[in-house]
């Protein structure tokens, strides 16, 4: 199957290439901005993957790019959640747009299917009737969400329209190894690589933010089974499916690790919603318990892999 990643040289795109390439029928393209990006995939020897190195933004004519590609994983963001709301035209503009020329490209150049990477954190807003399924409201509360929930609906207009096959994956809060602890996005990740170190570790709120956490191996064999079966349905959560705070993963951190961790509080953050965690029966219905590992699995295989990653 020829395959093409949109965006793969980020955290979850370099685990869904991991993956991908141990299929040797596979041959897959790996689109990234910056050729610096993959510089963490060179030693990995992906035999069956090229790279492409290709700026992308709402003026791209993704054409030759998905051209003579089965399935294409969307996987390109300009924004984040947190810092989502500052420009909202302009990153309304940038993600909406920008995925509309390439839903117009996958027509044109006959791609069988589209997978996006939507997000179950962000679509669903405050909503605090937890678990949240797939046919709870969707009113974000962050530009970020609004993006993801635009391009849903352009994914069912084109399949409306042109009959374009597609899967839309609303995943929760992955991690592990790849992601950068940079505090941006994955708390579990930041945490566990502060801990680590010895640094300080901020918390925005006292701690009783309740988020659904996945660890990647557990989240990429989840969309695999997506894209790979057949089903009426396109859209499907992603996640644990329970909750756990943040008080709880820094609790677990510190006993994975078993040191002693610095800890910071300060206000709390209005794109935060109180309680998130998803409801994954549709998924489990289709394809079968999911069976994720525990968080403090999870943690330690992720301190493992940063320990010498990081060479900490």
């Amino acid at each position: 199957m020829r395959i093409l990643v949109l965006g793969a040289a980020g955290f979850i795109g370099t685990n869904l290439l991991l993956s991908l390439s141990g299929n040797e029928s596979n041959r897959i393209t790996a689109v990234d901005q910056k050729q610096e990006y993959f510089q963490h995939l060179s030693g990995l020897h992906l035999g069956n993957t090229e790279i492409m190195v290709r700026q992308m933004d709402e003026k791209t004519d993704f054409c030759p790019i998905v051209a003579g590609h089965d399935v294409v994983y969307h996987l390109l963001s300009t924004t984040v959640p947190t810092t989502s709301n500052l420009h909202i035209s302009e990153e309304l503009s940038a993600n909406v747009n920008l995925s509309a020329n390439l839903l117009e490209a996958c027509v044109k150049e006959h791609v069988n299917k589209v997978v996006f990477l939507s997000s179950g954190g962000t679509v669903y807003g405050k909503e605090d009737q937890c678990p949240l399924n797939e046919k709870t409201p969707t009113n974000p509360i962050t530009s970020y969400g609004i993006q993801k929930i635009t391009i849903e609906k352009l994914l069912y207009l084109y399949h409306y329209l042109h009959g374009l096959d597609y899967r839309i994956i609303r995943l929760s809060n992955p991690y592990g190894p790849y992601q950068r602890p940079n505090g941006v996005l994955g708390a579990v990740s930041t945490f566990t690589y502060k801990a680590l170190k010895g640094e300080n570790i901020t918390v925005y709120g006292d701690g009783s933010v309740v988020r659904d956490f996945i660890y990647i191996d557990d989240a990429i064999r989840g969309i695999q089974k997506i894209v790979e079966g057949t089903n009426r349905h396109h859209t499907f959560n992603l996640g644990s499916g329970y909750g756990t705070s943040i008080r709880q993963v820094l609790d677990t951190i510190e006993k994975v690790l078993g040191v002693p961790l610095k800890i910071q509080y300060t206000e709390s953050r209005k794109v935060d919603v109180p309680v998130n965690f998803l409801d994954i029966t549709r998924y489990e219905t289709a394809y079968g318990s999911l069976h994720p590992i525990s968080l403090s699995e999870g943690i330690q295989k992720t301190a493992c892999f940063m320990t010498g990653f990081y060479n900490l």
